[in-house]
């Protein structure tokens, strides 16, 4: 039943790691043709293989006859000896016996078997992975390690844990409690900042065979130790002027490949190096790639900025920590500044404190870029004061516009107000004398145009002329619609025998009939002298068109 049920867990955080693969067996790397023979060829090279650089190369660049990475044994370098040869020239190095020398207790302790009966670790969650959404995926240590030990998966999962130091005590007090950072790594300027502050920087490692790290550079420009209690590894290295294409090999990735681990080393390493050694010149300088094995009881230190990745040849277990030293601090700083703003800030405080000779540097490196830091008081302050500026300037503003606003409510009213009431008053006036008014006088509808032709009622109304018989008929006011401005909105019949005033009867027949007894309909002026001038027009095109249609009538009815 316990079978079952870790099949189940694992079986769930593959799909949840990589849901788009169905079988992770698909390549049948585990097979004895495929994996194997691959380990058994570079456990059989010369160690600290540099295959990538043709004896030309190295001439031509004046490269040292000393291999990369340089192997040194911590029972014979000092801690000085190692920070002026090594670390301050970014040469990577492998520091042999480590664990031994300083004693850790993980040696005997993480054994896979002693890790698998450990009570206080074996039921504990561990990040096996991130889903799409960089979720961590966890599962129990005794889960994997089962998984570990039967398991056939080309790319298997691995414990890549960093959450339990600082989120699970049991699991702090057993790692952190079975080895203790190498003397030569002592030096970690980012501890200044506080746990809680600096992004993740150590990992409990448990990897199967075949598993391993895709090809990558530490971030915030920190350095790396790298040390292993139980296994094997093979790693490849980059210095920092290789681009990011040619060290991923994206140009090399074949068909149903991707960038995993197995992959990268297997196939995709080879095909780089066949195509870089061939002597082609490159935009990029030197090409330059370094392989070599790790095996229990070595540290390899990792310069920041040099592309590696890792493969577990075998069944592993160990122990990783980025780290920020004065070796390294300038890219540290640059990175940081930008990547980690307010902790930046805090490291900057924390500088001027305890290493008031780095705080100059840093603040040297800000002037030099031009580099202003958010959170540095004088820059907060001038932010804050652009702030209280901004709100008083919208305050102005929206003052100035509820001022504005008043203003011209109120010239309206004075310009319109009595002009409204004296309309009113007509109105009134139309209504006492029996004549049609203009509907809702005073209606929000009444617009500037009508205001402005009230005063030129009379006048219009007398330019207006029906010409019939030698008679001049003045047209009524229900003939006029004033508050469009419309005139002849409706006039009289043509025909001779309809009586040339029509009663208010008749005018509201024909609007209902939308009869039109005129040519003269709905014409629209907007005022003043042009009022005038249109109504005059309107008037002598009338009076040509009538004497026409008369003129012809006549013609027919005469013999």
């Amino acid at each position: 039943m316990g079978r079952d049920k870790w099949r189940d867990k694992i079986d769930s955080a593959r799909k949840l790691h990589r849901p788009s693969l169905k079988n992770w067996e698909c390549d049948n790397l585990a097979a004895r043709h495929n994996f194997p023979k691959y380990v058994a060829d570079v456990t059989n090279r010369p160690e600290n293989e540099a295959s990538s650089l043709t004896p030309s190369l190295r001439q031509s660049h004046n490269y040292e006859e000393e291999s990369i990475p340089r192997v040194v044994d911590a029972n014979e370098c000092s801690v000085s000896e190692f920070v002026e040869t090594y670390e301050r020239h970014s040469i990577p190095t492998v520091l042999k016996n480590i664990p031994t020398v300083e004693n850790w207790a993980a040696v005997t302790k993480w054994e896979i078997d002693s890790l698998s009966e450990n009570e206080d670790l074996r039921h504990r969650l561990m990040k096996c992975g991130e889903d799409d959404d960089e979720n961590s995926i966890k599962i129990k240590l005794k889960h994997f390690i089962k998984y570990m030990r039967d398991n056939r998966d080309d790319s298997p999962l691995y414990i890549f844990d960093s959450s339990g130091f600082d989120n699970d005590r049991v699991i702090s007090r057993e790692i952190l409690g079975d080895y203790s950072v190498p003397s030569y790594f002592k030096q970690d300027l980012f501890h200044l900042v506080g746990e809680n502050r600096r992004p993740p920087y150590r990992w409990f490692l448990v990897g199967p065979e075949r598993s391993g790290t895709t090809i990558h550079i530490d971030p915030l420009g920190t350095a790396a130790w790298n040390t292993l209690l139980v296994g094997m590894k093979r790693w490849v290295l980059f210095p920092p002027h290789i681009p990011k294409r040619v060290a991923k090999g994206r140009d090399f990735i074949g068909r149903n490949e991707d960038d995993e681990a197995i992959h990268y080393f297997m196939f995709i390493l080879p095909r780089l190096k066949r195509h870089y050694t061939s002597g082609i010149s490159t935009e990029f300088g030197p090409f330059e790639c370094y392989e070599f094995n790790q095996y229990a009881g070595d540290t390899i230190y990792i310069p920041n900025g040099w592309w590696h990745a890792v493969i577990n040849l075998t069944h592993t277990v160990g122990i990783t920590q980025n780290y920020v030293s004065e070796s390294n601090f300038d890219p540290a700083w640059c990175s940081a500044r930008s990547g980690r703003k307010k902790m930046a800030y805090k490291l900057l405080c924390k500088l001027e404190e305890h290493y008031p000779h780095l705080a100059k540097r840093a603040k040297f490196l800000n002037r030099r870029d031009q580099f202003i830091m958010k959170y540095d008081p004088l820059e907060v302050e001038k932010r804050e004061k652009e702030a209280r500026k901004h709100a008083k300037r919208a305050k102005e503003n929206e003052r100035k516009k509820e001022k504005h606003e008043k203003n011209s409510n109120r010239d309206w009213n004075e310009k319109f107000g009595k002009k409204k009431h004296r309309n009113q008053s007509n109105c009134s006036e139309n209504r006492n004398s029996g004549r049609k008014s203009v509907e809702d006088c005073d209606s929000s509808e009444m617009n500037s145009e009508y205001k402005q032709s009230q005063e030129k009622n009379d006048k219009l109304r007398k330019l207006l002329v029906y010409n019939s018989g030698n008679t001049n008929t003045e047209l009524e006011p229900n003939q006029i619609d004033f508050g469009h401005c419309s005139f002849g909105k409706e006039t009289f019949d043509e025909s001779k025998s309809r009586n040339l005033e029509t009663t208010q009867k008749d005018y509201d027949q024909s609007n209902k009939s939308g009869m039109c007894h005129s040519s003269v309909t709905k014409a629209y002026f907007p005022g003043g002298d042009k009022i005038e001038r249109s109504a005059e027009n309107i008037y002598e095109n009338d009076v040509k068109n009538r004497r026409q249609r008369d003129l012809k009538r006549s013609r027919r009815v005469s013999p």
